[in-house]
């Protein structure tokens, strides 16, 4: 039998695309509910987090993009409505965040309850719905592959942004030191209000940039979600036993609403380009991960987001909330490079 929370409503508005291409293509519709399924948490959405990917899915770029009509998003906070049969101890009223493969743009999901945590109580919707994929490929980037330990250097680049900002923060509490870079000086004093002194605003001598902060220190570790010429300086700046670990290509980040196909087919036959045998006579690694792959490994799941959680870490800093009615306009200001921290829609109260 589930249990339900009293007045759920039968219908949820959701933000869907027919067919990945355009960002123009993207709607706000309503529709009907089922009745939820054994084994699925049905939760009331009240904020959801935007993330790169959602660009490049909504354009076609993303290498797991739906084929047909989807409605994206991967990141959420909401309120337990129902839980169905065989759905664990998650009760109706209960905060939680969780992420998904695809759908938090809309009123309501129904997700497993693996894929769900409870809300730590002094944090808001917003906070909650910007913590789960920005900090899991933080911690995967810098743990899972780059074993990071304390003592060591890391290079973060995009260091003001959603996923940024959490490898800052879960560098310093891992007691390594993170040096961040930024493209913009107001992005660098935020990060130097947070605490956060070494950062590079990328210049076009970016290599000697990158050598005069280390000041001969070892570089251990790069997370890189830029490309281009700037991932290859970062690779070549490495130590013995260096990684970089990629987890995106901002490079070829799409115009204002489909790919930029030219600049990006020049981009990729430009691209940085590793030798395995120099890497090993050099000893360095370059490792990549895309994070959606994670549903498919539930267990690692579970495991991450518990101990992304148990983190010594401040909340998640959200920089812009716009209303859940004006995903286009919030789509647009994070495609633009402009936000710092992480960008979350609001949704209407009930």
């Amino acid at each position: 039998m589930a249990l339900v929370l009293h007045n759920v409503s039968m219908n949820r508005q959701v933000w869907r695309i027919e067919k990945a291409g355009s960002i123009d293509r993207l709607r706000l519709m309503e529709e009907s509910l089922e009745p939820v399924e054994p084994g699925q948490v049905r939760v009331r959405v009240l904020a959801t987090g935007l993330n790169f990917a959602d660009i490049f899915a909504l354009t076609g770029l993303y290498s797991a993009t739906p084929d047909g009509s989807f409605i994206p998003g991967l990141e959420f906070s909401g309120e337990v409505l129902e839980v169905g049969p065989g759905a664990g101890d998650f009760a109706p009223g209960q905060r939680v965040m969780g992420g998904i493969r695809f759908g938090a743009y809309a009123g309501t999901v129904d997700v497993p309850p693996t894929q769900l945590r409870l809300v730590p109580e002094d944090w808001t919707p917003e906070q909650a719905a910007a913590f789960p994929i920005q900090t899991l490929t933080a911690w995967y980037a810098l743990r899972g592959l780059g074993a990071l330990g304390a003592g060591q250097t890391v290079l973060v680049h995009s260091a003001a942004g959603g996923v940024g900002l959490q490898a800052m923060a879960i560098s310093r509490a891992l007691g390594a030191e993170a040096i961040g870079t930024v493209s913009s000086p107001d992005k660098a004093e935020f990060l130097a209000e947070r605490g956060f002194g070494q950062v590079i605003v990328r210049g076009a001598n970016f290599a000697e940039q990158l050598d005069s902060v280390l000041g001969g220190r070892p570089l251990h570790l790069v997370l890189d979600a830029i490309g281009g010429k700037i991932q290859q300086q970062s690779f070549n700046a490495l130590a013995p036993t260096g990684r970089l670990v990629v987890y995106g290509a901002a490079q070829y980040t799409p115009g204002r609403r489909r790919p930029r196909y030219l600049s990006s087919a020049w981009k990729y036959l430009t691209r940085p380009r590793y030798d395995p045998l120099q890497m090993v006579s050099a000893n360095r690694s370059v490792m990549a991960f895309n994070l959606i792959w994670l549903w498919q490994d539930n267990a690692l799941f579970q495991r991450m987001m518990d101990e992304t959680l148990a983190l010594d870490i401040d909340p998640p800093h959200v920089g812009r909330v716009f209303p859940f009615d004006e995903a286009l306009e919030a789509i647009e200001f994070l495609r633009s490079g402009r936000s710092i921290g992480k960008v979350v829609l609001k949704h209407p109260e009930h």
